[in-house]
């Protein structure tokens, strides 16, 4: 079994692949939000594209994003609150710590994104307001 790089203590082909082979399975704000973290491990762009609402969407940047992603060692995922974005909902922010290893030491990018639904699937909008 291969755990799921999301930190949920399940394997990947039960958590974030069935997102990654399917974006419509997924139920919540924070699950896209893990899918989306696990997309980073993999550089997965193809992923990181589909799930990102499409009036922020970072088209040219793929490459570029999928370079940076596979040149450092991601570590682990901290979800540290999350607001709204159950299924019935249709926007919420997930609060996180993603930690990784670049250049000799440990980098954290800590964030509060912004979720909503698109087409009834829960798409990546950008950074949250405060």
């Amino acid at each position: 079994m291969i755990k799921c790089p999301c930190g949920s203590n399940k394997s990947y082909n039960t958590c974030c692949e069935r997102a990654h082979n399917k974006l419509s399975t997924v139920e919540t704000a924070e699950q896209l939000m893990r899918s989306r973290y696990t997309a980073f491990t993999m550089a997965n762009g193809d992923y990181l594209m589909n799930s990102h609402h499409s009036t922020t969407r970072p088209t040219k940047e793929k490459k570029a994003i999928e370079k940076w992603a596979k040149s450092v060692n991601w570590i682990r995922l901290e979800v540290c609150a999350t607001k709204k974005g159950k299924a019935t909902d249709t926007e919420g922010t997930v609060t996180f710590n993603a930690y990784y290893f670049d250049q000799g030491k440990v980098e954290v990018i800590h964030e509060k994104s912004a979720f909503v639904k698109e087409n009834g699937n829960w798409m990546y909008l950008g950074l949250a307001e405060d």
